[in-house]
């Protein structure tokens, strides 16, 4: 983690970006008079939701009754007595 100050990082914002890029640091911290305001970290794509449909096929099988009637779930509904 590296910390600069507002005039330095915009003084040095491409560097900035290098160090990033090249995973020198992982974050780059900017201050106001001391106190910590921005954090500058290297942006990464979202994970694209279309590769996780499906990633659990095959890994459990659902029961044949899975849509049957459950006396027992009824009665904790209070749907039967």
């Amino acid at each position: 983690m590296c910390k600069m100050n507002v005039l330095e990082a915009k003084t040095n914002f491409s560097k900035i970006i290098g160090i990033l890029e090249r995973k020198e640091e992982s974050e780059v911290i900017v201050a106001r008079a001391g106190k910590p305001v921005v954090k500058i970290v290297l942006y990464e794509d979202p994970i694209d939701v279309s590769k996780r449909i499906g990633v659990a096929e095959g890994k459990f099988v659902i029961p044949e009754d899975f849509d049957e009637p459950d006396d027992e779930i009824a009665r904790m509904f209070g749907m039967i007595d």
